[in-house]
């Protein structure tokens, strides 16, 4: 089975570069694109064409914005960050979390782009892995985290990013603003989502229980 298919462009890239692409992305597990430095799509991992491809919308040669937004103009003409104008800029990898349009709807998606230079410092690529978001929807749905708002999104980005930690994470916002649902969400993005999510009402604890309760006590503090 073909499993790539570049198609031939006026792309900056060399062909043996984005054939030496493909060849690495192929094995990895998470959807991923390689674009050239005008929006083109140049090729795509099995995964990507598993969760993202359609098979009477081909991608190949086409510009990311009109696959994944369809949009007419890159990302940040129609007041979305654009990772690949923020790498350009900073000559590294961005990220960013956009809702796409995808074969089941739009669905949140966390975006890591990297440009690739050549021996002179000049961007010929970009590879982007693309991550589904399934701890919040875009979608009306009677569970879990649900909105495609920019201060959503906003929100959901920075809990993308602190969920690997296994450092504490405090939530601040009004009283009915969803904090447990995001709570519980970093739980399940964690590597502790196989464990228990255990919900503590703080309000009915004393200042020294919900010390001993939450940051622990050393063995023979009650007795």
């Amino acid at each position: 089975m073909k499993t790539f298919q570049p198609t031939p462009t006026n792309a900056v890239p060399p062909p043996d570069q984005v054939q030496s692409l493909v060849s690495f992305l192929e094995h990895e597990p998470n959807p991923m694109i390689v674009l050239d430095p005008d929006y083109n799509i140049l090729a795509a991992n099995t995964a990507y064409q598993r969760q993202f491809g359609s098979a009477d919308k081909p991608f190949i040669g086409h510009k990311c914005y009109q696959i994944s937004h369809h949009y007419d103009v890159p990302c940040d003409q129609a007041g979305e960050n654009c990772p690949m104008k923020k790498a350009q800029e900073m000559r590294g990898p961005d990220r960013v979390l956009h809702i796409h349009h995808t074969p089941r709807g739009p669905e949140h998606v966390d975006v890591e782009l990297r440009p690739i230079l050549d021996e002179h410092g000049v961007i010929t690529a970009y590879v982007e892995r693309l991550t589904l978001v399934r701890s919040a929807s875009a979608r009306p749905s009677d569970e879990g985290l649900v909105g495609c708002s920019p201060a959503f999104n906003l929100a959901l980005s920075e809990l993308q990013r602190v969920a690997p930690s296994m450092l504490p994470v405090l939530l601040l916002g009004e009283s009915g603003t969803g904090k447990e649902l995001f709570a519980r969400a970093v739980h399940e993005t964690s590597e502790r989502a196989a464990g228990p999510f255990v919900v503590v009402d703080c309000s009915g604890l004393t200042e020294t229980l919900f010390e001993s309760e939450l940051f622990g006590h050393e063995k023979g503090a009650f007795t």
